[in-house]
């Protein structure tokens, strides 16, 4: 088997296991904890599964990161980052680095940080405002996806 369809591959499940992971929890996980009786239990319960997904998030933009770079390097399209029909490899880029900031910088030092809430610091309001974050997230993971499914089929902005 070629190499870069291993790769390939390996970045399309990465980003599968990683985009995926962000509509679970905007869309299942979030609405749940809202709807909870208790705000301090929800929010106890949150860190817990934060704690869990963050690994597996962590692993997944970690296998993307590394196979998308290499098949830059690998297919020679360094000359595609200047060229605006390419925009979804400047998004692909963005979103990379952005969770990757997240994932192994802020989530870790905001753990050492935050203890357990009290209900008064913790609401239903609380879960729909992370929601909404995590929302815009998946937005620009999916635009970016489709962005780059369509231009790496011939779909290309053109006369920019």
């Amino acid at each position: 088997m070629d190499e870069l369809v291993l790769v390939r591959v390996l970045h399309v499940l990465g980003v599968v296991l990683w985009i995926g992971g962000v509509a679970m929890v905007t869309f299942v996980l979030l609405p749940t904890l809202a709807k909870m009786q208790s705000p301090s239990e929800a929010m106890a319960f949150f860190q817990q599964f934060r704690q869990r997904f963050a690994a597996q998030a962590r692993l997944s933009t970690l296998v993307v990161g590394i196979s998308g770079f290499y098949m830059i390097y690998a297919l020679d399209i360094w000359h595609r980052f200047v060229q605006w029909q390419y925009w979804w490899m400047h998004a692909m880029v963005l979103i990379w680095l952005f969770f990757s900031v997240m994932l192994f910088v802020m989530e870790p030092r905001g753990r050492k940080q935050v203890s357990v809430a009290s209900s008064s610091e913790v609401s239903a309001a609380t879960f729909v405002k992370i929601q909404r974050k995590h929302l815009l997230l998946l937005v620009l993971g999916l635009l970016t996806i489709a962005g780059a499914v369509a231009g790496s089929h011939g779909w290309l902005i053109s006369g920019i």
